[in-house]
Protein backbone atom coordinates (compact mmCIF):
# COMPACT_ATOMS: atom_id res chain seq x y z
CA UNK A 1 0.00 0.00 0.00
CA UNK A 2 1.22 3.38 -0.90
CA UNK A 3 2.82 5.70 1.95
CA UNK A 4 0.06 8.38 2.88
CA UNK A 5 0.54 11.88 0.73
CA UNK A 6 2.25 9.65 -1.83
CA UNK A 7 0.38 8.95 -5.12
CA UNK A 8 -0.79 5.04 -5.42
CA UNK A 9 1.46 2.59 -7.97
CA UNK A 10 -0.91 2.44 -10.96
CA UNK A 11 -3.36 3.41 -13.03
CA UNK A 12 -7.30 4.56 -11.88
CA UNK A 13 -8.10 1.48 -14.36
CA UNK A 14 -5.60 -0.89 -13.22
CA UNK A 15 -6.49 -0.55 -9.52
CA UNK A 16 -10.18 -1.07 -10.76
CA UNK A 17 -9.78 -4.00 -12.68
CA UNK A 18 -7.43 -5.72 -10.30
CA UNK A 19 -9.60 -4.72 -6.94
CA UNK A 20 -12.63 -6.37 -9.32
CA UNK A 21 -10.53 -9.25 -9.57
CA UNK A 22 -9.67 -9.94 -6.00
CA UNK A 23 -13.59 -9.33 -5.05
CA UNK A 24 -14.24 -12.47 -7.62
CA UNK A 25 -11.50 -14.23 -5.72
CA UNK A 26 -13.16 -13.47 -2.62
CA UNK A 27 -9.58 -12.01 -1.09
CA UNK A 28 -12.16 -8.48 -0.23
CA UNK A 29 -8.96 -6.83 2.68
CA UNK A 30 -6.66 -6.87 -0.66
CA UNK A 31 -9.53 -5.43 -2.64
CA UNK A 32 -10.28 -2.90 -0.82
CA UNK A 33 -6.83 -1.57 -0.38
CA UNK A 34 -7.27 -1.19 -4.52
CA UNK A 35 -10.26 0.52 -4.62
CA UNK A 36 -9.09 2.62 -1.41
CA UNK A 37 -5.88 3.77 -4.05
CA UNK A 38 -8.51 4.43 -6.87
CA UNK A 39 -10.16 6.43 -5.23
CA UNK A 40 -6.98 8.61 -4.14
CA UNK A 41 -6.59 9.06 -8.10
CA UNK A 42 -10.07 9.63 -9.04
CA UNK A 43 -12.03 10.60 -5.52
CA UNK A 44 -15.85 10.27 -6.09
CA UNK A 45 -15.73 8.21 -8.63
CA UNK A 46 -19.42 6.26 -8.46
CA UNK A 47 -18.37 3.13 -9.62
CA UNK A 48 -15.46 3.19 -7.49
CA UNK A 49 -17.78 4.24 -4.39
CA UNK A 50 -20.09 1.44 -4.97
CA UNK A 51 -17.00 -1.47 -5.23
CA UNK A 52 -15.56 -0.38 -2.12
CA UNK A 53 -19.19 -0.06 0.00
CA UNK A 54 -19.77 -3.99 -1.89
CA UNK A 55 -16.26 -4.84 0.32
CA UNK A 56 -17.32 -3.63 3.28
CA UNK A 57 -20.64 -5.35 3.24
CA UNK A 58 -18.68 -8.73 2.50
CA UNK A 59 -16.34 -7.94 5.58
CA UNK A 60 -19.71 -7.10 7.87
CA UNK A 61 -18.95 -3.44 8.40
CA UNK A 62 -22.38 -2.45 7.08
CA UNK A 63 -21.82 1.46 8.58
CA UNK A 64 -18.88 2.27 5.96
CA UNK A 65 -21.03 0.15 3.16
CA UNK A 66 -23.81 2.72 3.46
CA UNK A 67 -21.48 5.69 3.53
CA UNK A 68 -20.32 4.04 0.02
CA UNK A 69 -23.31 3.40 -1.06
CA UNK A 70 -25.03 6.76 -0.15
CA UNK A 71 -22.09 8.69 -1.14
CA UNK A 72 -22.30 7.36 -5.10
CA UNK A 73 -25.71 8.68 -5.11
CA UNK A 74 -24.59 12.13 -4.02
CA UNK A 75 -24.16 13.50 -7.86
CA UNK A 76 -27.15 11.21 -9.28
CA UNK A 77 -29.61 10.09 -7.48
CA UNK A 78 -30.61 7.98 -10.25
CA UNK A 79 -27.29 5.74 -10.54
CA UNK A 80 -28.51 2.57 -10.42
CA UNK A 81 -25.90 0.56 -8.81
CA UNK A 82 -25.73 3.28 -6.09
CA UNK A 83 -29.23 2.44 -5.70
CA UNK A 84 -28.86 -1.21 -5.37
CA UNK A 85 -25.97 -1.39 -3.46
CA UNK A 86 -27.91 0.76 -0.84
CA UNK A 87 -30.93 -1.24 -1.07
CA UNK A 88 -28.47 -4.15 -0.51
CA UNK A 89 -26.84 -2.76 2.82
CA UNK A 90 -30.09 -1.85 4.27
CA UNK A 91 -31.44 -5.56 3.68
CA UNK A 92 -28.01 -7.12 5.47
CA UNK A 93 -28.95 -4.39 8.19
CA UNK A 94 -32.49 -5.78 8.79
CA UNK A 95 -34.18 -2.92 7.45
CA UNK A 96 -36.53 -4.49 5.09
CA UNK A 97 -38.60 -1.83 4.84
CA UNK A 98 -36.54 1.11 3.70
CA UNK A 99 -34.74 -1.67 1.66
CA UNK A 100 -37.94 -1.81 0.09
CA UNK A 101 -38.00 1.86 -0.83
CA UNK A 102 -34.72 1.58 -2.99
CA UNK A 103 -35.23 -1.62 -4.86
CA UNK A 104 -38.37 0.00 -6.19
CA UNK A 105 -37.06 2.91 -6.82
CA UNK A 106 -34.20 1.24 -8.91
CA UNK A 107 -37.05 -0.91 -10.49
CA UNK A 108 -38.96 1.77 -11.17
CA UNK A 109 -35.62 3.19 -13.26
CA UNK A 110 -34.31 -0.14 -14.19
CA UNK A 111 -36.97 -2.48 -15.14
CA UNK A 112 -35.22 -4.64 -17.26
CA UNK A 113 -32.57 -5.53 -14.01
CA UNK A 114 -33.82 -8.74 -12.67
CA UNK A 115 -31.68 -7.95 -9.46
CA UNK A 116 -34.44 -5.10 -8.36
CA UNK A 117 -37.11 -7.46 -8.76
CA UNK A 118 -35.52 -10.11 -6.56
CA UNK A 119 -34.64 -7.86 -3.92
CA UNK A 120 -38.27 -6.65 -4.08
CA UNK A 121 -39.72 -10.21 -3.70
CA UNK A 122 -37.00 -10.93 -0.95
CA UNK A 123 -37.76 -7.92 0.89
CA UNK A 124 -41.71 -8.63 1.04
CA UNK A 125 -41.01 -12.13 1.83
CA UNK A 126 -38.70 -11.15 4.61
CA UNK A 127 -41.04 -8.68 5.84
CA UNK A 128 -44.06 -11.15 5.82
CA UNK A 129 -41.84 -14.07 7.80
CA UNK A 130 -40.96 -10.82 10.16
CA UNK A 131 -44.15 -9.70 10.90
CA UNK A 132 -47.32 -12.15 9.84
CA UNK A 133 -50.38 -11.29 8.45
CA UNK A 134 -53.64 -10.17 10.43
CA UNK A 135 -55.58 -13.26 8.79
CA UNK A 136 -53.17 -16.30 8.55
CA UNK A 137 -49.79 -17.07 9.73
CA UNK A 138 -47.25 -18.53 6.69
CA UNK A 139 -45.77 -21.78 8.52
CA UNK A 140 -44.42 -22.76 6.00
CA UNK A 141 -42.01 -21.01 3.35
CA UNK A 142 -41.97 -23.05 -0.05
CA UNK A 143 -39.42 -20.51 -1.33
CA UNK A 144 -35.35 -20.61 -0.57
CA UNK A 145 -35.09 -18.25 1.72
CA UNK A 146 -31.57 -16.64 0.85
CA UNK A 147 -31.24 -13.57 2.79
CA UNK A 148 -31.32 -15.60 6.02
CA UNK A 149 -27.67 -17.25 4.59
CA UNK A 150 -26.78 -14.26 3.44
CA UNK A 151 -26.84 -12.59 6.98
CA UNK A 152 -25.42 -14.85 8.42
CA UNK A 153 -22.11 -13.50 6.36
CA UNK A 154 -22.59 -10.50 8.59
CA UNK A 155 -19.92 -10.26 11.56
CA UNK A 156 -22.35 -7.58 14.13
CA UNK A 157 -24.45 -9.64 15.43
CA UNK A 158 -26.87 -6.73 16.57
CA UNK A 159 -27.06 -5.93 12.63
CA UNK A 160 -28.81 -9.17 12.03
CA UNK A 161 -32.32 -10.70 12.85
CA UNK A 162 -32.12 -13.71 14.18
CA UNK A 163 -35.29 -15.83 13.97
CA UNK A 164 -34.17 -18.31 16.86
CA UNK A 165 -34.31 -16.52 20.03
CA UNK A 166 -32.24 -18.78 22.91
CA UNK A 167 -33.88 -19.03 26.08
CA UNK A 168 -32.79 -16.57 27.97
CA UNK A 169 -33.67 -14.14 25.40
CA UNK A 170 -37.51 -15.65 25.76
CA UNK A 171 -36.79 -14.98 29.33
CA UNK A 172 -35.82 -11.06 28.75
CA UNK A 173 -38.83 -11.38 26.22
CA UNK A 174 -41.20 -12.14 28.56
CA UNK A 175 -40.01 -10.02 31.52
CA UNK A 176 -39.95 -7.29 29.45
CA UNK A 177 -42.61 -4.46 30.42
CA UNK A 178 -45.46 -3.65 28.56
CA UNK A 179 -45.80 -0.45 26.56
CA UNK A 180 -48.24 1.81 26.73
CA UNK A 181 -51.06 0.36 24.13
CA UNK A 182 -51.58 3.99 22.75
CA UNK A 183 -48.38 4.89 22.61
CA UNK A 184 -47.35 1.77 20.78
CA UNK A 185 -50.19 2.55 18.31
CA UNK A 186 -49.16 5.40 17.48
CA UNK A 187 -45.66 4.37 17.00
CA UNK A 188 -46.34 1.34 14.63
CA UNK A 189 -49.39 2.68 12.93
CA UNK A 190 -51.15 -0.04 10.71
CA UNK A 191 -48.03 -2.64 12.11
CA UNK A 192 -49.95 -2.45 15.33
CA UNK A 193 -53.10 -4.71 14.60
CA UNK A 194 -50.14 -7.10 13.07
CA UNK A 195 -48.23 -7.02 16.50
CA UNK A 196 -51.56 -7.82 18.76
CA UNK A 197 -52.47 -10.34 15.87
CA UNK A 198 -49.39 -12.06 17.12
CA UNK A 199 -49.42 -11.42 20.71
CA UNK A 200 -52.87 -13.49 20.52
CA UNK A 201 -50.99 -16.01 18.80
CA UNK A 202 -48.46 -16.75 21.76
CA UNK A 203 -51.74 -18.23 23.76
CA UNK A 204 -52.12 -20.47 22.00
CA UNK A 205 -49.65 -22.78 23.30
CA UNK A 206 -50.30 -25.56 21.46
CA UNK A 207 -49.50 -23.97 17.79
CA UNK A 208 -46.33 -22.21 19.66
CA UNK A 209 -45.03 -25.89 20.15
CA UNK A 210 -44.96 -27.08 16.78
CA UNK A 211 -42.82 -27.07 13.81
CA UNK A 212 -42.67 -26.46 10.26
CA UNK A 213 -41.34 -28.31 7.96
CA UNK A 214 -38.01 -26.94 8.12
CA UNK A 215 -37.60 -27.74 12.12
CA UNK A 216 -38.41 -24.35 13.58
CA UNK A 217 -40.49 -23.95 15.92
CA UNK A 218 -43.52 -21.61 15.35
CA UNK A 219 -43.29 -20.11 19.09
CA UNK A 220 -39.83 -18.89 18.13
CA UNK A 221 -41.05 -17.31 14.63
CA UNK A 222 -43.85 -15.41 16.58
CA UNK A 223 -41.78 -14.23 18.83
CA UNK A 224 -39.15 -13.23 16.22
CA UNK A 225 -41.95 -11.44 14.55
CA UNK A 226 -42.91 -9.66 17.62
CA UNK A 227 -39.34 -8.56 18.69
CA UNK A 228 -38.88 -6.51 14.72
CA UNK A 229 -41.75 -4.75 15.66
CA UNK A 230 -40.20 -3.91 18.66
CA UNK A 231 -37.43 -2.92 17.42
CA UNK A 232 -39.12 -0.76 14.67
CA UNK A 233 -41.25 0.96 17.25
CA UNK A 234 -37.84 1.99 19.05
CA UNK A 235 -36.50 2.94 15.53
CA UNK A 236 -39.51 5.03 14.76
CA UNK A 237 -39.74 6.64 18.35
CA UNK A 238 -35.65 7.77 17.65
CA UNK A 239 -36.47 9.54 14.45
CA UNK A 240 -39.66 10.97 15.21
CA UNK A 241 -40.39 11.21 18.92
CA UNK A 242 -44.13 10.68 19.72
CA UNK A 243 -45.12 14.53 20.62
CA UNK A 244 -44.12 15.18 16.72
CA UNK A 245 -46.23 12.20 15.81
CA UNK A 246 -49.16 14.27 17.89
CA UNK A 247 -48.43 17.66 15.97
CA UNK A 248 -48.08 16.16 12.50
CA UNK A 249 -51.70 13.84 13.57
CA UNK A 250 -53.44 17.19 14.48
CA UNK A 251 -51.93 19.75 11.12
CA UNK A 252 -53.19 16.49 9.26
CA UNK A 253 -56.59 16.80 10.79
CA UNK A 254 -56.14 21.30 10.18
CA UNK A 255 -55.02 20.27 6.87
CA UNK A 256 -58.55 20.37 5.10
CA UNK A 257 -59.40 23.77 6.17
CA UNK A 258 -56.95 26.26 6.22
CA UNK A 259 -55.46 27.52 9.02
CA UNK A 260 -53.41 31.24 9.37
CA UNK A 261 -51.77 30.48 12.06
CA UNK A 262 -49.71 27.26 10.51
CA UNK A 263 -46.36 27.83 9.82
CA UNK A 264 -44.77 26.78 6.06
CA UNK A 265 -42.28 24.69 7.98
CA UNK A 266 -44.71 22.56 8.96
CA UNK A 267 -47.41 22.65 5.91
CA UNK A 268 -43.71 21.75 4.28
CA UNK A 269 -42.85 18.99 6.83
CA UNK A 270 -46.06 17.47 6.07
CA UNK A 271 -46.51 17.45 2.71
CA UNK A 272 -42.74 15.66 2.18
CA UNK A 273 -43.86 13.32 4.73
CA UNK A 274 -47.06 12.75 2.64
CA UNK A 275 -45.07 12.20 -0.36
CA UNK A 276 -42.78 9.42 1.67
CA UNK A 277 -46.12 7.73 2.12
CA UNK A 278 -46.98 7.86 -1.10
CA UNK A 279 -43.86 6.04 -2.71
CA UNK A 280 -43.68 3.83 0.31
CA UNK A 281 -47.14 2.75 -0.52
CA UNK A 282 -46.33 2.20 -4.16
CA UNK A 283 -43.51 0.25 -3.16
CA UNK A 284 -44.81 -1.92 -0.92
CA UNK A 285 -47.53 -2.90 -3.92
CA UNK A 286 -50.02 -0.95 -2.90
CA UNK A 287 -50.98 1.27 -5.97
CA UNK A 288 -54.38 1.47 -4.88
CA UNK A 289 -53.90 2.95 -1.04
CA UNK A 290 -50.68 4.99 -3.32
CA UNK A 291 -53.40 6.38 -5.48
CA UNK A 292 -55.85 7.84 -2.96
CA UNK A 293 -53.58 9.25 -1.09
CA UNK A 294 -52.08 11.23 -3.91
CA UNK A 295 -55.31 12.25 -5.48
CA UNK A 296 -56.13 13.59 -1.74
CA UNK A 297 -53.24 15.40 -1.02
CA UNK A 298 -53.23 17.13 -4.75
CA UNK A 299 -56.97 17.79 -4.38
CA UNK A 300 -55.92 19.57 -0.86
CA UNK A 301 -53.20 21.45 -2.10
CA UNK A 302 -54.38 23.01 -5.42
CA UNK A 303 -57.08 24.88 -2.89
CA UNK A 304 -54.02 26.62 -1.37
CA UNK A 305 -52.60 29.77 -2.18
CA UNK A 306 -49.37 29.96 -3.97
CA UNK A 307 -47.33 31.76 -1.22
CA UNK A 308 -48.38 28.92 1.35
CA UNK A 309 -46.61 26.28 -0.25
CA UNK A 310 -42.97 25.54 -1.07
CA UNK A 311 -42.65 25.12 -5.20
CA UNK A 312 -46.47 24.33 -4.99
CA UNK A 313 -46.09 23.80 -9.21
CA UNK A 314 -43.11 20.88 -8.65
CA UNK A 315 -45.20 19.21 -5.92
CA UNK A 316 -48.46 18.80 -8.51
CA UNK A 317 -46.27 17.56 -11.04
CA UNK A 318 -44.97 14.71 -8.80
CA UNK A 319 -48.10 14.22 -7.63
CA UNK A 320 -49.29 13.96 -11.13
CA UNK A 321 -46.50 11.48 -11.68
CA UNK A 322 -47.07 9.23 -8.47
CA UNK A 323 -50.81 8.57 -9.66
CA UNK A 324 -49.73 7.86 -13.30
CA UNK A 325 -47.31 5.81 -11.36
CA UNK A 326 -50.25 4.27 -9.22
CA UNK A 327 -52.67 4.10 -12.32
CA UNK A 328 -49.62 2.04 -14.47
CA UNK A 329 -49.25 -0.51 -11.55
CA UNK A 330 -53.12 -0.93 -11.21
CA UNK A 331 -53.20 -1.80 -15.23
CA UNK A 332 -54.78 1.52 -15.96
CA UNK A 333 -52.79 2.31 -18.76
CA UNK A 334 -54.65 5.22 -20.45
CA UNK A 335 -55.55 6.80 -17.31
CA UNK A 336 -52.03 6.65 -16.22
CA UNK A 337 -50.49 7.98 -19.56
CA UNK A 338 -53.27 10.66 -19.32
CA UNK A 339 -51.28 11.98 -15.55
CA UNK A 340 -48.06 11.66 -16.93
CA UNK A 341 -48.88 13.93 -20.37
CA UNK A 342 -50.44 15.98 -16.95
CA UNK A 343 -47.12 16.39 -15.35
CA UNK A 344 -44.91 16.40 -18.81
CA UNK A 345 -47.30 19.61 -19.24
CA UNK A 346 -46.80 21.25 -15.69
CA UNK A 347 -43.04 20.70 -16.61
CA UNK A 348 -43.31 22.66 -19.87
CA UNK A 349 -45.41 25.34 -18.32
CA UNK A 350 -42.94 26.39 -15.12
CA UNK A 351 -39.71 25.19 -16.65
CA UNK A 352 -38.87 22.35 -14.69
CA UNK A 353 -35.77 20.12 -16.26
CA UNK A 354 -35.96 17.45 -13.99
CA UNK A 355 -39.81 17.19 -13.80
CA UNK A 356 -39.95 17.05 -17.77
CA UNK A 357 -36.87 14.43 -17.78
CA UNK A 358 -39.24 12.49 -15.59
CA UNK A 359 -42.40 12.62 -17.86
CA UNK A 360 -41.09 11.77 -20.95
CA UNK A 361 -39.58 8.79 -19.45
CA UNK A 362 -43.08 7.95 -18.37
CA UNK A 363 -44.74 9.03 -20.92
CA UNK A 364 -42.79 7.17 -22.90
CA UNK A 365 -43.04 3.60 -20.89
CA UNK A 366 -46.65 3.84 -21.02
CA UNK A 367 -46.27 4.00 -24.75
CA UNK A 368 -43.91 1.07 -25.17
CA UNK A 369 -46.43 -1.23 -23.18
CA UNK A 370 -49.34 -0.24 -25.42
CA UNK A 371 -47.55 -0.80 -28.55
CA UNK A 372 -47.22 2.78 -29.45
CA UNK A 373 -44.19 2.88 -30.14
CA UNK A 374 -43.30 5.89 -32.43
CA UNK A 375 -44.74 7.79 -29.56
CA UNK A 376 -42.42 6.55 -27.28
CA UNK A 377 -39.73 7.06 -29.69
CA UNK A 378 -40.15 10.36 -29.78
CA UNK A 379 -40.96 11.38 -26.29
CA UNK A 380 -37.78 9.62 -25.28
CA UNK A 381 -35.10 11.01 -28.12
CA UNK A 382 -36.65 14.21 -27.08
CA UNK A 383 -35.27 12.91 -23.39
CA UNK A 384 -32.00 12.35 -24.46
CA UNK A 385 -30.18 15.52 -23.75
CA UNK A 386 -31.49 15.82 -20.39
CA UNK A 387 -29.74 12.42 -19.36
CA UNK A 388 -27.47 13.39 -16.86
CA UNK A 389 -25.51 9.61 -16.78
CA UNK A 390 -23.69 7.36 -19.09
CA UNK A 391 -25.77 5.00 -17.53
CA UNK A 392 -29.05 6.90 -18.20
CA UNK A 393 -28.28 7.13 -21.86
CA UNK A 394 -27.15 3.31 -22.57
CA UNK A 395 -30.60 2.59 -21.04
CA UNK A 396 -32.52 5.06 -22.79
CA UNK A 397 -30.83 4.25 -26.31
CA UNK A 398 -31.44 0.12 -26.12
CA UNK A 399 -35.37 0.99 -25.27
CA UNK A 400 -35.42 3.18 -28.56
CA UNK A 401 -33.42 0.75 -30.91
CA UNK A 402 -35.59 -1.58 -28.79
CA UNK A 403 -38.73 0.50 -30.18
CA UNK A 404 -37.10 0.74 -33.93
CA UNK A 405 -36.86 -3.09 -33.90
CA UNK A 406 -40.68 -3.75 -33.10
CA UNK A 407 -41.37 -1.31 -36.09
CA UNK A 408 -39.21 -3.01 -38.30
CA UNK A 409 -36.69 -0.29 -38.82
CA UNK A 410 -33.69 -2.88 -38.32
CA UNK A 411 -31.44 0.34 -39.74
CA UNK A 412 -32.22 2.61 -36.80
CA UNK A 413 -32.23 -0.07 -34.12
CA UNK A 414 -28.50 -1.35 -35.28
CA UNK A 415 -27.88 2.11 -34.80
CA UNK A 416 -28.73 2.84 -31.18
CA UNK A 417 -27.98 -0.89 -30.32
CA UNK A 418 -23.89 0.52 -31.20
CA UNK A 419 -24.87 4.00 -29.31
CA UNK A 420 -25.95 1.79 -26.25
CA UNK A 421 -22.79 -0.35 -26.63
CA UNK A 422 -20.68 2.65 -26.73
CA UNK A 423 -22.13 3.99 -23.87
CA UNK A 424 -21.75 0.43 -21.78
CA UNK A 425 -18.40 0.45 -22.92
CA UNK A 426 -17.39 3.36 -21.56
CA UNK A 427 -19.42 2.76 -18.19
CA UNK A 428 -17.74 -0.76 -17.61
CA UNK A 429 -21.62 -2.13 -17.54
CA UNK A 430 -21.43 -6.18 -18.23
CA UNK A 431 -25.20 -6.41 -17.88
CA UNK A 432 -25.98 -3.84 -20.37
CA UNK A 433 -23.48 -4.61 -22.67
CA UNK A 434 -25.09 -7.69 -23.17
CA UNK A 435 -28.30 -6.40 -23.89
CA UNK A 436 -27.05 -4.00 -26.27
CA UNK A 437 -24.90 -6.50 -27.98
CA UNK A 438 -28.26 -8.66 -28.15
CA UNK A 439 -30.16 -6.07 -29.86
CA UNK A 440 -27.74 -5.52 -32.35
CA UNK A 441 -27.92 -8.81 -33.30
CA UNK A 442 -31.53 -8.95 -33.62
CA UNK A 443 -31.19 -5.78 -36.19
CA UNK A 444 -28.58 -7.79 -37.88
CA UNK A 445 -30.74 -10.75 -38.18
CA UNK A 446 -33.45 -8.71 -39.27
CA UNK A 447 -31.29 -7.19 -42.01
CA UNK A 448 -30.69 -10.74 -43.00
CA UNK A 449 -26.37 -10.06 -42.11
CA UNK A 450 -26.44 -13.67 -40.91
CA UNK A 451 -22.85 -13.56 -40.41
CA UNK A 452 -22.65 -10.32 -38.65
CA UNK A 453 -25.60 -11.83 -36.39
CA UNK A 454 -23.66 -14.63 -35.60
CA UNK A 455 -20.28 -12.73 -34.45
CA UNK A 456 -22.87 -10.71 -32.24
CA UNK A 457 -24.33 -12.99 -30.50
CA UNK A 458 -21.28 -15.24 -29.55
CA UNK A 459 -20.04 -12.02 -27.53
CA UNK A 460 -23.08 -11.60 -26.28
CA UNK A 461 -23.11 -15.42 -25.33
CA UNK A 462 -19.57 -14.12 -23.33
CA UNK A 463 -21.07 -11.78 -21.64
CA UNK A 464 -24.01 -13.79 -20.58
CA UNK A 465 -21.01 -16.51 -19.12
CA UNK A 466 -19.62 -13.87 -17.05
CA UNK A 467 -22.47 -12.28 -15.29
CA UNK A 468 -23.86 -16.11 -14.53
CA UNK A 469 -27.10 -15.74 -16.38
CA UNK A 470 -28.14 -19.24 -17.00
CA UNK A 471 -31.55 -17.95 -18.84
CA UNK A 472 -29.58 -15.61 -20.92
CA UNK A 473 -27.24 -18.38 -22.03
CA UNK A 474 -29.92 -20.39 -23.10
CA UNK A 475 -32.08 -18.11 -24.84
CA UNK A 476 -28.52 -16.91 -26.99
CA UNK A 477 -27.63 -20.80 -27.63
CA UNK A 478 -31.10 -21.06 -29.22
CA UNK A 479 -31.04 -17.97 -31.29
CA UNK A 480 -26.90 -18.52 -32.37
CA UNK A 481 -28.64 -22.43 -33.65
CA UNK A 482 -31.37 -20.61 -35.62
CA UNK A 483 -29.49 -18.10 -37.23
CA UNK A 484 -26.44 -20.75 -38.28
CA UNK A 485 -29.53 -22.51 -39.91
CA UNK A 486 -30.71 -19.40 -41.16
CA UNK A 487 -27.01 -18.20 -42.67
CA UNK A 488 -26.15 -21.70 -44.29
CA UNK A 489 -29.34 -21.51 -46.16
CA UNK A 490 -28.45 -18.39 -46.95
CA UNK A 491 -24.86 -19.69 -48.52
CA UNK A 492 -27.03 -22.64 -50.33
CA UNK A 493 -28.91 -19.99 -52.11
CA UNK A 494 -26.17 -18.13 -52.54
CA UNK A 495 -24.18 -20.90 -54.57
CA UNK A 496 -27.34 -22.09 -56.37
CA UNK A 497 -27.40 -18.69 -57.70
CA UNK A 498 -24.09 -18.57 -58.52
CA UNK A 499 -24.10 -22.04 -60.43
CA UNK A 500 -27.33 -21.18 -61.79
CA UNK A 501 -25.25 -17.74 -62.95
CA UNK A 502 -22.60 -19.92 -64.57
CA UNK A 503 -24.62 -21.81 -66.58
CA UNK A 504 -26.29 -18.85 -67.90
CA UNK A 505 -23.33 -17.63 -68.81
CA UNK A 506 -21.86 -20.67 -70.19
CA UNK A 507 -25.05 -20.44 -72.71
CA UNK A 508 -24.77 -17.12 -73.43
CA UNK A 509 -20.99 -17.95 -74.73
CA UNK A 510 -22.03 -20.52 -76.90
CA UNK A 511 -24.84 -19.12 -78.04
CA UNK A 512 -22.92 -15.49 -79.01
CA UNK A 513 -19.64 -18.12 -80.11
CA UNK A 514 -22.23 -19.47 -82.69
CA UNK A 515 -23.68 -16.40 -83.77
CA UNK A 516 -20.24 -14.66 -84.22
CA UNK A 517 -19.30 -17.76 -86.08
CA UNK A 518 -22.57 -17.19 -88.34
CA UNK A 519 -21.64 -13.72 -88.93
CA UNK A 520 -18.43 -14.62 -89.98
CA UNK A 521 -19.57 -17.30 -92.23
CA UNK A 522 -22.38 -14.99 -93.74
CA UNK A 523 -19.66 -12.15 -93.76
CA UNK A 524 -17.47 -14.29 -96.35
CA UNK A 525 -20.32 -15.18 -98.46
CA UNK A 526 -21.13 -11.75 -98.86
CA UNK A 527 -18.29 -10.55 -99.49
CA UNK A 528 -17.79 -13.44 -101.99
CA UNK A 529 -21.19 -12.74 -104.20
CA UNK A 530 -19.62 -9.04 -103.84
CA UNK A 531 -16.26 -10.10 -105.43
CA UNK A 532 -17.93 -12.14 -107.90
CA UNK A 533 -20.23 -8.98 -109.51
CA UNK A 534 -17.55 -6.53 -109.21
CA UNK A 535 -15.41 -9.10 -111.46
CA UNK A 536 -18.21 -9.00 -113.67
CA UNK A 537 -18.69 -5.63 -113.50
CA UNK A 538 -14.81 -5.49 -115.04
CA UNK A 539 -15.43 -7.71 -117.27
CA UNK A 540 -18.65 -5.60 -118.58
CA UNK A 541 -16.92 -2.31 -118.20
CA UNK A 542 -13.90 -3.49 -120.26
CA UNK A 543 -15.93 -5.05 -123.25
CA UNK A 544 -18.27 -1.64 -123.24
CA UNK A 545 -14.64 0.23 -123.34
CA UNK A 546 -13.67 -1.58 -126.57
CA UNK A 547 -16.86 -1.05 -128.16
CA UNK A 548 -17.01 2.78 -127.42
CA UNK A 549 -13.02 3.52 -128.68
CA UNK A 550 -14.07 1.50 -132.12
CA UNK A 551 -17.16 3.95 -132.37
CA UNK A 552 -14.59 6.99 -131.38
CA UNK A 553 -12.34 5.69 -134.17
CA UNK A 554 -14.39 5.00 -136.81
CA UNK A 555 -15.84 8.94 -136.66
CA UNK A 556 -12.33 10.20 -136.05
CA UNK A 557 -12.44 8.32 -139.48
CA UNK A 558 -14.91 9.52 -140.87
CA UNK A 559 -14.11 13.19 -140.33
CA UNK A 560 -10.98 12.74 -141.74
CA UNK A 561 -11.97 11.11 -144.93
CA UNK A 562 -14.60 14.81 -145.35
CA UNK A 563 -11.73 16.96 -144.64
CA UNK A 564 -9.31 15.26 -147.03
CA UNK A 565 -12.24 15.75 -149.82
CA UNK A 566 -12.08 19.68 -148.86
Amino acid sequence: MAAEGTAPAGTFPSLMAEGTQLCRRGEYDKALTCFNNALKLNPGDNNCLVARSKCYLKLGDTENSLKDAEASLQTDKTFSKGLYQKAETLYMMGDFEFALVFYHRGYRLRPELQKFRLGIEKCQEAIINCVGSPSSVKLENKKDLCFISRQAESRKANQNLQFRLTKDQKRTKKQKPVRNPKMERQLLGELYADKAYLEKLLKDKDLMESSTKQGIKVGDLVLGGISYLDKRSEFWQQQMPIYARVRERKLRQQWGTRNKKQKPADVGRYIEKSVEDIEMLLSGDSPEESYKKAKHVLKMIQGWPDEEIPDKNKLIGTLHSCIGNAQFKMGQLEAALQSHKTDLENARQNNLPEALSRALENVGRVYCHTGEFQQAIEAWEEKIPMTKSIQEKTWLFHEIGRCYLELNNAEAAQTYGEKSLRSADEEGDVEWQLHATILMAQAEVKLENYQSALLSFEKALEKSKLLHNEAAEKAIITALNDVSKSFVKQLLETQEATVSSLKDDFSRKNTEDNLEKYREESVQSTKEEEDTKDNKDDQGDKTGGKEEDKKNEGKSEKILRMWKKK
